[in-house]
């Protein structure tokens, strides 16, 4: 069920100072409008076995579409049980190898950046040139309270080399269709991983645009930097979750200065958040306008995010990623980053052998066969190098 949040608006609000009640409006307002709204429901698909052409014309329009009970119980639960004994194995703090109890940590041994971290209730990204400078300004920073960490975990990239039961939800056979209808049959990876959200000290995404590639492409439309799937373990709410402008994936680069100077405060007129309850998964258009404040409430979220690509949104393309030098992604690299399909897809099946598994056609078109097992894990190590962003 979707959570009572009132308490929590309350206490963010209070965080506004001389803007609370402005706040608090804004967040109740948004929480309507996006309860209205007619682009949530179970996953469908018509006889041809495509995503239903109602959700596809909402996804469409909005941007984005919430699927719901996408996870059940049992499959939450194995989430939020590996969830706390992967939080064990964090380090210690920024960069540093040992976790608290001075063990070896998370990633210490990784090339590929894994854990990014900011202080309490921060932006660490916005108005920085981070993330190739997409985060164009800085949202408000409030006070946390006085016994909060000095930092906090916040987002964990790469995730599939650390987390199994994130590798199963990424081989859902419902969702790969649904990455199917949106994005063809060959359709590819982008990147995967863990947004941490702790009630009280979670941190801001400042208002931004996915994607830096293909914006000024003669064949740029809303679908040409991909999506992301969001699989919410606990919910989402009007306080910590991400807010969208719905329809702006359309419209090309957005001058978000400008919005801000408009509406004379960050809050940006007609963003909407992504409500939803533990188990439902929300398809996000990564050019839609979006972000995120920070979490001043009660409610923790933690977010099991993977997207996928076009594979002509990627083919030939140089990559604007984490890479030490320009990288153009051909037909080796794309399928050398597309074998986590394979081994997610493997993952699920010895987890969930009842269910029908998804057939990825360009391994069936190759007939090469994919197994997960603990040495196929360990060989995902810094997989997250050759992240095909755009």
């Amino acid at each position: 069920m979707i959570q009572d949040i009132s308490e929590s608006i309350e206490a963010c609000a209070a965080h506004y100072g001389d803007q609370a009640d402005a706040m608090r409006t804004y967040l109740i307002e948004g929480d309507k409008h996006a309860l209205s709204m007619n682009n949530r429901g179970p996953i469908r698909f018509n006889e041809q076995g495509n995503l239903a052409q109602d959700i596809q014309d909402a996804y469409s329009e909005y941007g984005f579409y919430i699927f719901e009970n996408v996870l059940d119980d049992k499959e939450l639960e194995d989430i939020d049980e590996e969830l706390q004994q992967l939080r064990a194995t964090f380090p210690s703090g920024p960069n540093a190898k040992l976790t608290s109890e001075g063990k070896p940590a998370l990633g210490a041994d990784c090339k590929s950046l894994n854990l990014i971290w900011s202080k309490p209730l921060g932006d660490p990204l916005g108005g920085t040139e981070l993330a190739n400078g997409r985060h164009q300004v800085k949202l408000f920073e409030p006070k946390a309270r006085e016994e909060a960490p000095e930092h906090a975990p916040f987002i964990l990239l790469g995730s599939l080399q650390f987390s199994e039961t994130c590798m199963r939800v990424y081989g859902h056979p419902q969702l790969l269709r649904v990455a199917e209808s949106i994005n063809g049959k060959d359709f590819t990876p982008f990147n995967e991983s863990l947004f941490i959200k702790d009630p009280g000290i979670g941190a801001a995404v400042s208002w931004h645009q996915d994607g830096d590639t293909h914006w000024q492409s003669s064949h740029f439309d809303e679908g040409m930097h991909g999506f992301n799937f969001m699989a919410q373990v606990y919910g989402s709410t009007a306080v910590n979750g991400v807010w969208v402008k719905p329809g702006s994936h359309r419209v090309g680069k957005i001058d978000i200065k400008k919005l801000i100077e408009e509406a004379g405060s960050e809050r940006i007129a007609g963003m909407v958040p992504l409500v939803c309850s533990p188990g439902d998964v929300i398809i996000c258009n990564r050019q839609l306008l979006h972000g995120s404040f920070p979490n001043c409430g009660y409610e923790p979220r933690v977010t099991v995010n993977f997207g996928f690509h076009r594979r002509s949104s990627v083919l030939d393309v140089r990559g604007a990623g984490m890479y030490s030098k320009p990288v153009i992604f051909d037909s080796a690299l794309i399928e050398e980053r597309s074998k986590v399909i394979g081994y997610a897809i493997d993952a699920r099946k010895q987890r969930f052998p009842l269910e029908e598994s998804y057939q990825y056609q360009p391994f069936v078109d190759s007939g090469k066969e994919f197994h997960w097992d603990k040495e196929t894990a360990a060989s995902l190590k810094d997989y997250n190098l050759y992240d095909l962003n755009i």
